[in-house]
């Protein structure tokens, strides 16, 4: 069961995610209006054991002081240790939820620190990929670092693979790797290069094209 929050700020979205035999279930960025996704839970039965950040940027983990003073779960982010298993969130990193597991993906570019998170199927994409964009850098180590992240790390991921992005500001909440990686014009440049010149000239490639 995954459920979308559009949280506030930019578009931003939270997510909480239940296995369905065991209603255990993990939050994703509970920013800005994290009472409305305990209070889901809560009202559906289901028992939050986990919460991520995709990456340490306020739009995301500005609401991880509330969510933890609701739950007495403190968000996670690359690098923390689990307090339960002892592991640490790195690239790899896999935890269980019920009969589900949670998949670590380290998917530097957009921070140093982003990642994205796997969850049987479903890929929550933090600032990493959007639906039709992907996530902001400089035009430098930046991007070469993002464009690395997003085909060796999620390209390479099952076609059917859904993905769910930290903000809504594509044509739809959501897509799949196959949908973005047939569309997303940042993935169809042939090499890096052809990548930062499309960042380089974003503002224009929109307004020629019609995207907002």
């Amino acid at each position: 069961m995954i459920k979308t929050f559009h949280t506030g700020g930019n578009r931003n979205l939270g997510y909480l995610i239940a296995n369905d035999e065991t209603n255990q279930a993990v939050v994703i960025d509970p920013s800005y209006d994290p009472d409305s996704i305990v209070t889901f839970a809560e009202a559906n039965g289901y028992q939050i054991v986990a919460a991520f950040n995709t990456h340490d940027h306020h739009d995301h983990t500005n609401g991880n002081h509330d969510f933890e003073a609701r739950t007495g779960i403190r968000p996670l982010k690359f690098g923390d240790v689990h307090p339960i298993s002892g592991s640490r969130i790195a690239d790899g990193s896999t935890f269980a939820l019920g009969t589900s597991s949670i998949v670590i993906l380290h998917t530097p570019g957009h921070t140093p620190d982003s990642i994205c998170i796997l969850i049987d199927g479903a890929l929550f994409t933090g600032d990493t990929l959007f639906v039709g964009k992907v996530g902001g850098t400089d035009l430098d180590e930046g991007a070469r670092t993002e464009y690395t992240s997003l085909h060796s790390k999620l390209m390479t991921l099952p076609g059917e693979t859904l993905v769910y992005p930290g903000h809504d500001v594509g044509v739809s909440p959501s897509s799949t790797i196959d949908h973005e990686r047939q569309t997303n014009p940042f993935l169809l440049r042939p090499n890096v290069e052809s990548f930062i010149e499309l960042k380089a000239n974003w503002a224009e490639y929109k307004k020629e094209h019609g995207i907002e």
